[in-house]
């Protein structure tokens, strides 16, 4: 089960964007996830007109590792860590490490 998943809001905690919020669009299957409006940088891209792409600078979001942000935790106001346990029906549910507040309940 992964601890950081699509739509999860998260805080950077390294890194040129430390300190900014935002949520996840995709996690990807190397360790990595682009977060909305986070580590945002300029391509220079050259235009392709048999497929109607128009040239010029182009800003996009880069993938992140996950070791660079956590999970924000709107109890605390921070970023947590984030815990994994099976409830007595089987279910496995993520937790956050500082306060035991499940997060998929």
């Amino acid at each position: 089960m992964r601890k950081i998943r699509k739509g999860d809001i998260v805080i950077v905690i390294s890194g040129r964007d430390k300190g900014r919020k935002g949520a996840v669009v995709s996690v990807r299957d190397d360790d990595t996830v682009i977060v909305e409006n986070i580590n945002r940088v300029k391509r220079h891209t050259r235009g392709n007109p048999q497929q109607n792409k128009p040239g010029g600078i182009l800003e996009r979001e880069v993938p992140l590792h996950v070791s660079k942000i956590a999970l924000f935790n709107p109890g605390t106001q921070k970023g947590d860590r984030v815990g994994v346990k099976r409830l007595t029906d089987g279910k496995r549910v993520r937790f956050f490490k500082s306060n035991g507040e499940m997060i998929d309940a």
